[in-house]
Order: structure tokens, then sequence, then C-alpha cells
């Protein structure tokens, strides 16, 4: 048999598997709620969610995440965070010991952190899950808020005067572990005024406006709200699996996903609602 045949039996015994089996080595992508808006006059964005992974990119810029080894026929906890609605923070997404932190609404710290009101304060991020919303602008009678930080980089900060308008959203993350390249947890644009709102960040954020204009965070991004006078929701988290195909996962009442037809050797599900277990067989 050799060495390295009997390493890789004595591996797979010691993961309750039969000699010549591989490990339930699942790669994962965690993104939590992205953060809404609150209801008023050039109000900033909301942060997109926490955002951690395996594959590609991590949030706030930190190095990537080491892939969970699971056992057979164990239940392991996952949660998928709803976006924050109105001015209150996103909700955490949980896959077994990994938390995400929901996105902040304005001001407020998170996952990305909530842009800043004119000259106030911004929310700060969370290390390794993602960055600061931007700084508003005040002076001349014309104020405009910050844009929500994103997990791929920090908020726009608001411009200064009648028509610079909101910051815009900072950038989600880009990760391939679904198979194809996509962005997430994108910050929400700054109200500002004249209806000169912040872009959308991307990875689902909301752009933003003044007295209109400013849109919800998308769903299943983490993407936070844009800024402006009506209060918008964060988008709803999710969380991504891969692992390889000779395993079976088995999605329990509570949650929604899908596993669609195995490609190169891995299954990936997404998770995109609700609260339960999964495992494997």
């Amino acid at each position: 048999m050799g060495f390295l045949g009997t390493f890789a039996g004595a591996s797979a015994r010691a993961y309750g598997l039969g000699a010549g089996s591989s490990p339930l080595i699942v790669n994962y992508l965690v993104v939590a709620g992205g953060g809404g808006s609150a209801s008023g006059d050039r109000e900033p964005g909301g942060g997109g969610g926490g955002l951690r992974s395996t594959v590609t990119a991590t949030g706030g810029g930190g190095s990537l995440e080491s892939a969970l080894i699971l056992s057979k026929a164990t239940s392991y906890t996952v949660t998928i965070g709803a976006g924050g609605v109105g001015q209150t923070n996103g909700n955490n997404s949980v896959l077994s010991s990994i938390t995400s932190t929901g996105g902040g609404t304005g001001q407020t710290t998170g996952g990305s952190g909530g842009g800043g009101r004119f000259n106030s304060s911004v929310g700060s991020g969370t290390a390794g899950q993602g960055f600061a919303g931007g700084i508003g602008t005040s002076g001349g009678g014309y104020d405009n808020s910050g844009g929500g930080g994103g997990a791929g980089t920090v908020g726009g900060a608001a411009g200064a005067g009648a028509y610079a308008g909101g910051g815009a959203g900072g950038s989600g993350a880009t990760t391939t572990i679904s198979g194809s390249s996509t962005t997430y947890a994108g910050g929400g644009g700054g109200g500002g005024t004249n209806s000169v709102g912040g872009a959308a960040g991307s990875g689902g954020g909301g752009s933003g406006g003044q007295s209109s204009g400013n849109t919800n965070g998308s769903t299943n991004t983490g993407g936070g709200a844009g800024g402006g006078n009506t209060g918008k929701n964060g988008g709803s988290g999710i969380v991504i699996l891969k692992y390889p195909d000779n395993f079976t996962i088995t999605i329990g009442a509570g949650l929604t996903g899908t596993t669609p037809t195995p490609s190169g050797g891995f299954k990936v599900t997404s998770i995109t609602a609700g609260t339960g277990n999964v495992s494997w067989a």
C-alpha cells in the first residue's frame, strides 16, 4: 500500500470514513444581511453585511479563511441574516462556528460600517469582514452623507456643494465559490442635496437619493440600503458551501437551498433563507 496510502486511509478513518474515502472538507462563503437606512433628509448609506470566505477573497482585505473539516451524520447550524429594516443593522449569518456580522446602519459599526451623516462620525467595519463607511460633508447650506462601507472598499466620502451629492457605496468582495465570479456585500450610496445621491456599491448595494430615489439593498447579496429621505432595507445574506461530490447534503426544515448538478468533482449548495441545520452522508 505504501506510506501515502496508509496515511490517506488513517486520515479518512480519523474523520469517521472508510479507508480510501475523502474527508468532508467544506469551503464556504458566509454573507450577513446588509444595513438599512434611516427615514430622513439626505441620510447615509447602510453598510454591506460582513463577508467571510475561503475562496478568492474575504471581506475587509483580510486573509482567506480556512476551510471547515466536518463530520458525516452530524448537524451543523446555518442561519441566513435578514437585511436591516429601516434604521437598523443587518442580521448575522452563521455556519457552524463561523459568524458574519450584519452591516451597520448610518454611523453604526457592523460587518461593514454605515456612512457618516454630514460632518458626523462614520461606522467602523469588522476586521476580516468589511470596511468603514464614508464621511459626510456640511457647508453653505448643502449637506451630503457618506456611502456605506463594503466588503471590498471603504464607503465613498460625500461631495461638498449643491450638486456634489452623496458618497458612493463601498465595493463588495468578489468570489468564484459558486463557479462564476460574483460580488457580494456592497455598501449603499449616501443621500445628497438636489437629489444627487451616491452610486450603489457593486455587490448589491442600494443607490442614494434625497427626497426620493434611494433603493433597497439586493436580496441574497448582503448589500446595504441607499440613503435618502425614505428609509430603505438592506439585502439579505447568503451561505454557499462547496464540498466533494461523493457527499450528499441534507438541508433541514426551516432552510431554503439548492444544489445544482456537480461539476469538477464538487457540489455547491446555496442556502438563501431561514435558520436550521445541515448534515452530510
